[in-house]
């Protein structure tokens, strides 16, 4: 554990004492949070980098004849950002959409619903 994290665990334990049992809470917690941290950098380095990109397309030739507006019509302008949006949709997904298609107690539905089922079958016969 590093002193940085040690500490702050250290300071966390002594103002609620008591009322985690271990680590393990507080490192599944410290985990998830640095995991959103890390999609929110992505995500602010994603709108800076393609806002600058689309910016420069604009801006070519603005001393001479104004602003260019033809830049906004390619698809270099925006293909960064598609092909980096995809690769950040599944940053995100990664870090957010853990239980996107199955929530925490759908594998508990599931087995209840396969032993109702398994024993309607069983008094079928009897």
């Amino acid at each position: 554990m590093g002193r940085f994290r040690r500490h702050m665990y250290e300071e966390y334990a002594k103002q609620h004492s008591g009322e985690y049992t271990g680590d393990e809470s507080y490192n599944a917690a410290y985990k998830k949070v640095k995991k959103i941290k890390g999609f929110y950098s992505h995500l602010k380095v994603y709108i800076i980098v393609n806002a600058i990109i689309i910016v420069s397309s604009l801006s070519r030739d603005h001393l001479t004849e104004g602003i260019d507006f033809s830049g906004l019509s390619e698809w270099h302008t925006y293909s960064t950002a598609f092909f980096w949006g995809i690769g950040l949709l599944a940053h995100g997904l990664s870090v957010f959409g853990s239980n996107l298609f199955f929530s925490e107690d759908w594998e508990q539905k599931k087995i209840q619903k396969y032993m109702e089922k398994d024993a309607a079958n069983k008094n079928k016969w009897e």
